[in-house]
């Protein structure tokens, strides 16, 4: 390791130790940000979690940008827009706008409540991409682990979309990260709380409403991953290829469920392909 980057690791655990911080405040305090503008706090409903913060590219560009929102996950029970500060940047780094809105979680809220909150922040997104710079046709969304189920089930279930005046041929594509597709029968207790008082549990499983003419997807899984198993990736990618629908998976030797995620800062993206990977798929759509 770089000794510049060894101390900057080491000055920001003492940071950590010291304030008693979370892992992501580790990442975000070494993600460079003279490059990007954010705009916090946003409102795309009147709920109090129905806020986002929008990461602008500081470089001017020649025509209008990408658009990625950004679904972060947490069991849909916890999770907060502040911690993906590196996930915006990287986004930026891309040449995108980033958006990464907060949603109701459990126990606020059950199946599908944040699908809801979800589509609604997808809307906003694509109403005010020029205000950012960004281009309403090459809108895409992006998730990991939960924020990853939720990206999956707009994009293939039209309903939810449907709801706010749009549809997944709105969108230009899909990346999910380490995504639960496709998880039935239901073991843990909590998830039975969150998903089984729907009465089709059938309809909260992606891989349900693939279709031929699902946006372009990427997915994305490691293969030491434990706590979202990558047959999940697995069986999705292999229903849409035999449907003819446009999809690519990309499984990443000795990345866990969260250095999936944790790769994108920009300290450590290029110790793998993960930032690359996205980066080309966003380029090419």
């Amino acid at each position: 390791m770089p000794t510049t980057l060894m101390r900057q690791l080491l000055a920001a655990c003492a940071l950590i130790v010291l304030a008693g911080c979370s892992a992501t405040t580790l990442i975000n305090a070494l993600v460079p940000v003279s490059q990007l503008d954010v705009r916090k706090g946003l409102a795309y409903g009147d709920q109090p979690r129905q806020q986002l913060d929008v990461y602008v590219p500081r470089l001017e560009a020649a025509a209008p940008r990408p658009l990625v929102v950004f679904f972060y996950g947490g069991s849909w029970q916890s999770g907060e827009r502040a911690e993906y500060l590196f996930v915006g940047e990287a986004l930026t780094a891309m040449g995108a706008v980033a958006i990464i809105p907060d949603y109701r979680l459990y126990p606020e809220v059950q199946f599908p409540v944040f699908l809801d909150d979800a589509a609604l922040a997808v809307s906003w997104a694509r109403k005010h991409a020029r205000e950012f710079g960004a281009d309403p046709d090459r809108v895409f969304l992006m998730g990991h682990s939960a924020g990853a189920h939720i990206v999956a089930m707009l994009s293939l279930d039209p309903e939810y979309l449907a709801r706010v005046g749009e549809s997944p041929k709105h969108l230009a594509g899909v990346v999910g990260l380490a995504g639960p597709y496709d998880f039935l029968p239901l073991t843990s207790e909590n998830l039975k709380r969150i998903f089984a008082p729907d009465p089709t549990l059938a309809r909260t499983q992606p891989i349900n409403f693939a279709t031929a003419n699902a946006p372009p997807m990427l997915l994305a899984t490691g293969l030491a991953d434990t706590t979202v198993s990558p047959r999940n990736s697995d069986r999705l990618a292999a229903k849409l290829k035999a449907l003819g629908a446009p999809v690519t998976e990309i499984r990443y030797e000795g990345i866990n469920h969260y250095t999936l995620v944790g790769y994108l800062a920009a300290p450590f993206r290029s110790r793998t392909t993960v930032f690359e990977d996205i980066a080309r798929f966003l380029r090419e759509r």
